[in-house]
């Protein structure tokens, strides 16, 4: 995928719209401005990683964190794979892999080149050297970022859905469509050719990520070989993770800013915030990436860290979205200077969310929220409510509902979660803002029949979407929608934070 060679830099000479006509490659790496932070590349590759879904997270987190852990004496390299759409490969290839890494805060930033990444498939093109990649003896660790839709799970139950079409294709033994068919083809080859085991590290934000992982892989493979199942069982871990760091879908504005500081036209380029956080169970099949020393936690229970991150930052994200969205706002950073949505969502993390989580070492809640409230505030990521918006129905039930669910069955009340939830159902009603939501026809049909009755509106999404709870209090849940609808989110917000309504 790439080239060598050098040129000198030539960054007098611009594209459209200013941007450098020299584009980013191993042939011009040494045209990049001073300030560009470069690795010293890895005289040995000791292990390979094959990225599922390798988007903007992954490039912005876990490649980072890789390269950082490789030294000038040995490192681990990635092949990243697409699912379906090739257009990270299509941006990546001519570049021979490399991109840039801009962090910005407060006015400040610092660019950095990320070499990791020497292979880039496209699973819907080549399904054979996706499968081939995932077997290759080198390949040690497999991570994972495929979103919450990418597992075919049930929301409500976490089991496997086993209808779904592509789940059913890929039973049948067809060209696999989803990760499950993927990792059992390349899984089979590996116990046939005694490659060994593999690590299977998801870094979605679904609770109890590589346990899910873990029972939905199992639950697919024991449908077609029982033997392949336990030889599973024995050979391949899938640690649970937790991943943070804000990384905003780019735009044209970004790719020209940076273009502009460092010399060159980065087509891949990420902008993302300085803070970033990587903590992983120590559950590993085989060898793995120092990625401890590039700051990664691996301790033996994620699970209070994961829950702190579920139900503060990306329950608060969930909250300045859909709320914020509705009173006019387009950036986290707006939103959270809005004074009574910051009140309300520090009300609903401080009141209701805190009381909710797991002590551990080295957690803070008082600390996490202050530091969540700084990032949020972080005007220089541009960060887009509609892209947080995104797959309510996938996202919710680990952010808001089972938050609400617990507190219920301890007799506890949740206004504020409650009133997120509000915003999220009549969020629902626009069909334009629900265009990637799997369970946007029903929300469709539920808002026709209704015909304007929150009520029903409401009882029919507890009962009918599979992602709330049998018992969830529907009726509470109803009296907040209507409260949404009747008095606007103005008032409905400075009424759940107790400000005067006019």
């Amino acid at each position: 995928m790439g080239g060598s060679g050098a040129r000198t830099r030539t960054d007098e000479r611009s594209g459209p719209q200013g941007i450098p006509a020299v584009r980013l490659s191993r042939a011009t790496r040494s045209a990049l401005a001073a300030d560009v932070t470069q690795p010293a590349s890895s005289a040995v590759t000791v292990g390979r990683i094959v990225h599922l879904g390798i988007g903007a997270f992954h490039r912005a987190h876990q490649a980072v964190y890789t390269q950082d852990a490789s030294t000038p004496d040995a490192g681990w390299r990635i092949t990243g794979v697409s699912l379906r759409s090739p257009q990270v490969r299509d941006t990546l290839a001519p570049q021979d892999g490399l991109y840039t890494v801009t962090e910005r805060s407060n006015g400040a930033s610092a660019t950095r080149l990320i070499d990791v990444i020497d292979t880039l498939l496209v699973a819907a093109e080549d399904p054979d050297a996706v499968i081939a990649a995932l077997a290759d003896p080198e390949t040690r660790v497999v991570t994972l970022t495929v979103t919450e839709k990418g597992y075919h799970r049930h929301p409500a139950t976490g089991a496997l859905l086993v209808d779904d079409p592509a789940i059913a294709h890929d039973l049948g033994g067809g060209v696999p469509r989803t990760i499950f068919g993927f990792l059992a083809a390349a899984l089979d080859r590996r116990r046939g050719a005694g490659a060994g085991g593999l690590t299977l590290v998801s870094c979605d934000n679904l609770s109890g990520n590589g346990a899910l992982l873990m029972r939905l892989l199992l639950a697919f493979v024991e449908r077609r070989d029982a033997d392949l199942a336990e030889w599973v069982r024995a050979h391949v871990t899938a640690p649970d993770t937790m991943v943070d760091r804000i990384v905003p879908a780019s735009t044209e504005a970004d790719r020209a800013g940076v273009a502009t500081a460092i010399g060159v036209d980065d087509a891949a380029a990420l902008v993302t915030e300085p803070f970033r956080q990587w903590v992983i169970e120590d559950r590993f099949a085989g060898p793995r990436p120092r990625w401890e020393a590039a700051g990664a936690q691996i301790v033996d229970d994620v699970a209070p860290f994961e829950l702190a991150k579920l139900r503060l930052l990306n329950a608060s994200h969930s909250t300045l979205a859909y709320v914020g969205l509705q009173r006019g706002h387009a950036f986290v950073h707006e939103a959270i200077a809005d004074p009574a949505l910051r009140a309300f969502a520090i009300a609903q993390m401080q009141e209701e969310a805190v009381p909710s989580l797991t002590a551990a070492a080295g957690l803070d809640p008082a600390a996490y929220i202050d530091a969540i409230l700084d990032r949020f505030a972080n005007a220089d990521l541009h960060h887009r409510l509609d892209q947080i918006a995104m797959d309510g129905s996938q996202k919710l039930p680990q952010r808001w509902i089972a938050t609400v669910a617990e507190r219920q069955a301890q007799g506890l009340d949740s206004p504020r979660h409650r009133l997120s939830l509000a915003a999220w159902i009549a969020y629902t009603a626009a069909a334009p803002a629900m265009a990637d939501d799997p369970l946007r026809n029903r929300y469709a049909v539920i808002w026709a029949d209704a015909a304007g009755d929150a009520r029903q509106v409401v009882a029919r999404f507890v009962d009918e979407l599979g992602i709330f709870p049998a018992d969830f209090d529907h009726a509470a849940l109803g009296d907040a929608v209507v409260t949404w609808q009747a008095q606007g989110p103005e008032a409905a917000l400075r009424g759940a934070i107790g400000e005067p309504v006019a």
